[in-house]
């Protein structure tokens, strides 16, 4: 057993008191009662938000935000067989201050030994806008999204304090449980989804599950601190009520490896094709220029190909996760609409060709 709580209605006032007057959140005040709603739409953990009464006007945050565990056992399990609740954990408490990218500011972290049982308890930045994988978004959301994965691969892009992390590093045999799991994941995924995934989406699909062992055993050296899941879903806009324009929630899938690989399953599964192929160029030009800026030059013709293999991130990630974190409707249209996005891409540029030549 945790000796913390693990979901949102075993939170009492009391606990929460002490763990944010250690935080430095509040003072002398007192949580007088608290009543939580959920909020997100996350597949791998869930999400609350506390409001709060206190025994003085002032004393306190009004709100604060917590994850938990997925109550659902599919998708407990594949976050606790990858330690995706643990690299979140590690990212909050070691990490985030070492870079530029706005989250939200963690107030409570504590992870149990099993790597299973974990709380998280933020600032809240509402009101705010979520980003909506579903309706792709604004040019203006599409930027700032941009400046956002500089800032957080410029920090970290051969950075050795956090380039030798040792819990980023992946463990001994994990992308060998992928490769093998992966084919399984293809099956779901083309049962599921051959009768609503165009034609030829789904033959990129297939293409990668047949170059599985090439995908899966790259050996790249890795470059900076990436996402891993940079997608709107993992986004909020017009934070604090419009007081800032972004942060950038979700941190189960942080890793080490090419920053190329967050703006290609950005730009293909992020925010869709119709405003990729409206936008490519200047959003390409903008991540460019954000991470000149900021002290590590990088041109677009020195990016291209890590781009074009960066999309592919979203066709893999989509099959994998359909097939094993729980299914809902809503995954159902999220996971075809990365498909789509990360497809569309990889057809336009080729990216299994430029896989195949790299590896």
């Amino acid at each position: 057993m945790a000796s913390f709580p693990t979901q949102p209605d075993a939170i009492e006032p009391a606990w929460l008191e002490a763990r944010l007057r250690a935080a430095g959140v509040i003072g002398e005040a007192r949580i007088t009662a608290l009543t939580w709603q959920p909020i997100g739409t996350g597949q791998v953990g869930d999400s609350a938000r506390f409001h709060l009464t206190y025994d003085r006007d002032g004393g306190g945050p009004a709100s604060v935000a917590g994850k938990f565990p997925a109550a659902d056992p599919t998708s407990r399990g594949t976050a606790a067989a990858f330690g995706l609740y643990a690299k979140e954990v590690g990212f909050y408490r070691e990490l985030h201050r070492q870079l530029d990218v706005r989250v939200a500011a963690p107030h409570v972290a504590e992870i149990a030994e099993d790597g299973v049982d974990f709380v998280l308890i933020f600032e809240d930045l509402g009101p705010a806008r979520g980003g909506n994988q579903l309706d792709s978004c604004s040019l203006a959301d599409a930027r700032e999204g941009i400046k956002q994965a500089a800032a957080l691969h410029a920090p970290s892009w051969g950075n050795a304090a956090i380039l030798e992390t040792a819990w980023l590093k992946p463990a001994p045999g994990v992308a060998q449980q992928v490769r093998a799991l992966y084919p399984n994941a293809q099956a779901i995924f083309r049962e599921r989804y051959a009768a609503s995934l165009e034609p030829e989406y789904m033959a990129v699909c297939e293409e990668l599950n047949a170059a599985a062992e090439l995908w899966f055993g790259r050996d790249v050296p890795p470059q900076c601190l990436i996402h891993g899941d940079f997608r709107l879903d993992n986004m909020l806009f017009a934070i604090r009520g419009g007081a800032e324009p972004i942060a950038v929630l979700d941190w189960q899938t942080v890793a080490l490896g090419n920053g190329l690989t967050d703006i290609g399953y950005f730009l293909g599964c992020g925010i869709g094709g119709a405003m990729r192929r409206a936008h490519e160029d200047e959003l390409l030009d903008l991540y460019c220029a954000e991470m000149t800026r900021r002290g590590v030059p990088l041109t677009r013709d020195a990016i291209w190909d890590d781009y074009r293999i960066g999309a592919l991130h979203g066709v893999s990630t989509a099959v994998f996760s359909a097939a094993y974190v729980e299914r809902t409707p809503r995954g159902d249209e999220n996971f075809l609409s990365m498909a789509r996005g990360a497809c569309d891409l990889a057809l336009q540029h080729g990216s299994l060709d430029v896989l195949g030549k790299a590896g």
